[in-house]
């Protein structure tokens, strides 16, 4: 472990499929004010809207509510969700849905009470929050994003073709998670997969970067493990209870920092695909699957150990008779074929990018300097070429 670094994460989580019998007691820890976010209607269509709902009327709470909250949050929806808070003056916002709802959530509470445009403020300046935010609590339906235990709240401004993620502090993370597994068994397959994809990508954009022998890197590389396995016996059976369970609790360790803490962390492949993303408005996962071979193919020379590490550790090559370049390639074959069993995008031209988006697609990517090698406009434009062309299939 290297350098000095401090870990707290307030987030309580309640796990399992008794977890909702613990909404009334967190409740009581608020005013009697509740804006209740959720997305396309999925909740009411299953029962859960109305279960959410009579607790908080029996908890005495008054329900404002901002449904309709799309898989990519736009800048607009934000604006539409701070004028509710704001005119409610709400004591909780609690989102009800997947990662998008859970990031519009907060994007809320940092946003209601700014005397400053958000969008321009949190995510073009990237600056901190100075004014009042609302406390967020979190209904996870589908897992992928880690949004239920970080800071993390991406938006998207379709004028301007961004779509930007602010990681805030502790003081942004939800107050408490409810994690029940059974949830997400409504989840169609594709949802299923792209947040599974998510999930595991997150933990490789922390995993390869750095070359000291790190306590992180290990528990990274379990993780990993645990999603292949898990994700394979979910795909033969949705409602394997034991395998979306497992999927659900790697997917929040993904990403509520715990597996950044004394490291480099790298994220390029998460701008690349937030980039595309603000084209395409493609899922989330999807976007990320379609880019991410190409780059870890790009990067692989300068992070040859670690991806050789992860060939052996993660999918059980045989390293006997192998360079470390062929292991480490045959590592990235194995994750490919693994890809494949998902069902996620590895061709950009699946998500609906065209030849004439490359140019923007680059000039709106982030170029982060956290991973093993940092990329020029032009290694991105040959990367999205690279996928565009189908090379990944």
């Amino acid at each position: 472990m290297l350098g000095n670094f401090t870990y707290h994460n307030p987030t309580r989580l309640h796990f399992g499929e008794q977890a909702l019998e613990e909404l009334a007691g967190e409740l009581k820890e608020y005013g009697s004010r509740v804006l209740l976010v959720y997305g396309g209607g999925s909740i009411k269509r299953y029962g859960l809207y109305d279960q959410v709902v009579e607790v908080l009327k029996k908890s005495g709470k008054e329900i404002f509510e901002v449904p309709d909250v799309m898989p990519n949050p736009t800048v607009d929806k934000l604006y539409e969700g701070c004028a509710a808070a704001k005119a409610a003056d709400v004591d909780l916002i609690l989102a009800v849905g997947g990662g998008s709802v859970c990031d519009y959530a907060k994007a809320v509470s940092v946003s209601a009470w700014c005397e400053e445009d958000p969008w321009e403020k949190y995510y073009l300046r990237m600056e901190e929050p100075d004014n009042q935010i609302i406390p967020v609590g979190c209904i996870l339906t589908m897992v992928g994003t880690g949004s239920e235990m970080n800071g993390g709240s991406v938006i998207t401004n379709p004028t301007q073709k961004r779509k930007i993620g602010h990681v805030f502090g502790s003081n942004v993370m939800p107050r408490f998670t409810i994690l029940n597994p059974a949830l997400t068994f409504t989840v169609p397959l594709r949802q299923m997969s792209a947040g599974i994809y998510d999930a595991f990508n997150h933990i490789c954009e922390q995993y390869f970067s750095g070359q000291d022998d790190n306590t992180t890197d290990y528990l990274a590389e379990g993780l990993m493990c645990s999603l292949i396995v898990s994700s394979r016996r979910a795909l033969k059976d949705p409602k394997d209870y034991e395998a979306r369970s497992n999927i659900m609790w790697a997917a929040t360790w993904a990403l509520n920092t715990l597996l950044a803490m004394g490291k480099s962390t790298d994220w390029e492949v998460h701008m690349i695909g937030q980039a595309v993303g603000a084209y395409t408005d493609a899922t989330h996962g999807m976007t990320l699957s379609a880019v991410s071979l190409p780059y870890y193919r790009k990067i692989l020379p300068d992070g040859l150990p670690k991806f050789a590490r992860f060939a052996a550790n993660v999918w059980g090559i045989d390293a006997r008779g192998k360079s470390q370049e062929e292991l480490a390639l045959a590592g990235l074959d194995a994750m490919k074929g693994w890809m494949q069993e998902l069902g996620v995008a590895l061709d950009l031209r699946q998500l609906g990018v065209k030849e004439e988006m490359l140019e923007g697609i680059a000039d709106g990517t982030f170029l982060l300097t956290g991973g093993y090698r940092t990329l020029t406009r032009q290694d991105v434009i040959e990367i999205l070429r690279e996928s565009l062309e189908g090379e990944n299939v």
